[in-house]
């Protein structure tokens, strides 16, 4: 019995040792040179990247827009499983969520019509007029999309 257990330790040792074993992770690139004196430093292209996007909103601005895509593709795939719980779950999200910093006037109806159209999800009876109402959700993200020149 003690050769059997020495016989499984050993052959599970071996089998371990053998296992694929994960390159280590690169080196970063060397840092560019210090700008001579005088000069000022260009901030890093990863700072810019983290603080804003092209568009020139924040990260916390871009992240919520995408919180919304989420929670919008949770009602849809909801709906499509006709699941009428797991969408309004999803439209009450999108319905009554903090607004962020960063949305400008002209976007504000498309936030208003977004969140009506939401609470009638919410408010549903059945799933034809929750779909409806889904698709009145969508038209206002990509009207609000177009006004703000973002395409998809």
């Amino acid at each position: 019995m003690k050769l059997h257990a020495l016989l499984i330790v050993g052959l599970t040792l071996w089998i371990a040792g053998c296992a694929e074993k994960k390159e280590p992770a690169p080196e970063p690139a060397a840092a560019a040179p210090q700008a001579a004196a005088g000069e000022a430093a260009a901030p890093a292209a990863a700072e810019v990247a983290a603080a804003e996007d092209q568009s020139g909103h924040s990260e916390e601005f871009i992240d919520h827009m995408h919180a919304h895509a989420e929670q919008l593709d949770n009602l849809n795939f909801a709906l499509a499983d006709d699941d009428l719980d797991g969408a309004m779950s999803a439209a009450y999200w999108l319905s009554g969520h903090q607004e962020v910093s960063g949305l400008k006037e002209e976007w504000q109806p498309f936030l208003e019509g977004m969140r009506a159209a939401a609470q009638e999800v919410e408010e549903a009876n059945d799933l034809d007029s929750a779909r409806a109402a889904a698709k009145r959700i969508n038209d206002n993200c990509q009207g609000c999309h177009d006004a703000a020149g973002v395409s998809d």
